[in-house]
């Protein structure tokens, strides 16, 4: 008998390994929703209808962005992840600003700064990996990318109209997996929506692209899932609501025969928000998508523009919920607890203008695996 027990016990242990076999017993996913602020308010520079009304205004921004100095914030965001140990990350804001000499034929040919100021995923994988490899990047996708000339010093006798450097944004929403914590992922993708917000701007317009990210994943040895990172428009709630469509479309990401586990900054919600800004997420609602993080505390959003922990910026200001943790699959993901992170200034600055939304799941297993 000892020996058939034995051989039991080694069939079991090599099936698990191969991942025939689970046990009942299954492994929390831990996410985590994380807008990490692009730095400064744009709105300024939206709707400028002279060369000098945006040169002042991207002049504005920049300053702005040096000011709210993400290499420090990046130490802040770096502990707020690493206290809780995600297994996946949807980032949304990942900002890439460069800069080039004055040129204004940008205006026209579109960006070509090549010049790194800030490349907020760099400096925060660096805080995260310091000691060790703790994450990594799975997708990256591309969004708004603008560039223009710009006051910086502000001197408007410094170049044309003032300008006298180019800055660039390009806008990035990025997951991330922790690395030592046993998650696969696979089919990594990302796109833009085809609605975008049109903003005038010199008599003419530009597009606000926005996207989402997504992979399959496995997290120790789970059932599969779908984990989609998106960033929902800020300035209009019937493009909005649009782009939420689009992500539960029948061929939209969030449309899975997998459950699906769905993060990110929707700038929507059904009881925080009013008018058409519910819209968004009530039809989220209505196409199955179910909450599965806590709005309490609230986690939205500081008033100004400047988080030095002096600047005007306040816990009190978070008096609504945008970014959510959401599943199409409430009977095979479950919410085991969930809570708000960076509710106040680290290093002499708030981590970003959004706090953080931390959710601990549980995929409910089934017997026997399957073979991906």
């Amino acid at each position: 008998m000892r020996n058939c027990h034995m051989r039991s016990f080694a069939f079991i242990s090599l099936a698990l390994t191969l991942g025939i076999v689970q046990t009942a017993t299954a492994q929390p996913l831990k996410t985590m929703t994380r807008n990490v602020y692009l730095g400064a308010n744009l709105t300024p520079a939206i709707g400028a209808e002279t060369p000098e009304e945006l040169i002042a205004a991207t002049g504005q921004i920049l300053r702005e962005v040096t000011y709210n100095d993400f290499p420090t914030r990046a130490e802040g965001l770096a502990q707020e992840i690493l206290e809780k140990k995600p297994d996946l990350i949807g980032l949304q804001e990942v900002a890439l600003w460069r800069t080039a000499p004055v040129n204004f034929q940008v205006l026209t040919d579109g960006p070509s700064a090549t010049t790194v100021r800030y490349d907020y995923l760099q400096e925060l994988l660096g805080q995260l990996n310091q000691r060790k490899q703790e994450y990594e990047v799975v997708v990256v996708q591309e969004e708004f990318d603008f560039e223009a000339p710009a006051d910086e010093d502000p001197d408007t006798a410094t170049g044309p109209y003032g300008a006298d450097i180019n800055g660039r944004l390009t806008m990035r929403d990025v997951i991330l997996a922790r690395s030592a914590a046993y998650v696969r992922t696979w089919n990594e993708k990302g796109g833009n929506f085809d609605t975008l917000l049109p903003v005038p701007l010199l008599g003419g317009e530009v597009l606000v692209v926005r996207g989402w990210t997504a992979t399959d994943a496995r997290v120790r040895g789970s059932e599969p899932f779908r984990f989609v990172n998106t960033h929902l428009e800020a300035f209009q709630p019937q493009v909005r609501a649009f782009q939420a469509g689009e992500l539960v479309a029948p061929d939209g990401p969030a449309t899975s025969d997998l459950p699906v586990v769905l993060v990110g900054d929707l700038n929507s919600d059904d009881d925080t928000v009013t008018g058409d800004d519910t819209l968004a997420y009530n039809l989220l609602l209505a196409n199955g998508m179910v909450p599965i993080s806590t709005d309490e505390p609230l986690s939205c959003c500081l008033n100004s523009s400047l988080l030095g922990e002096d600047d005007g910026g306040d816990i009190t200001d978070f008096d609504h919920q945008v970014d959510h943790i959401m599943t199409r699959d409430p009977y095979n993901v479950l919410l085991r607890r969930s809570e708000v992170t960076g509710l106040e200034p680290v290093n002499g600055f708030w981590n970003s203008d959004h706090a953080g939304v931390f959710s601990t799941l549980r995929l409910r297993r089934v017997w026997p695996h399957s073979s991906k």
